[in-house]
């Protein structure tokens, strides 16, 4: 899973697709309709990286974790 530290600012939510494609979103994401992906528009995601493909992938959906202190 991508580290958070490495997050473009102001992206602040993060999701894996079925096939291991892992992305940073500017705006919370949809499970797309056909099924496997996390949508936004092309503008507002970011290529993170790839894992192993995920069959639990609407699990992964995670908003950006406030900063202590």
């Amino acid at each position: 899973m991508p580290d958070w530290n490495n997050a473009p600012k102001q992206w602040d939510w993060l999701a894996q697709d079925e096939d291991g494609s892992w992305y940073w979103y500017s705006v919370k994401p949809t499970p797309g309709i056909g099924g496997g992906v996390w949508r936004s528009h092309s503008t507002k995601q970011k290529f993170a990286c790839r894992t192993e493909p995920n069959p639990d992938w609407l699990d992964t959906l995670q908003k950006r974790p406030k900063q202590q202190g």
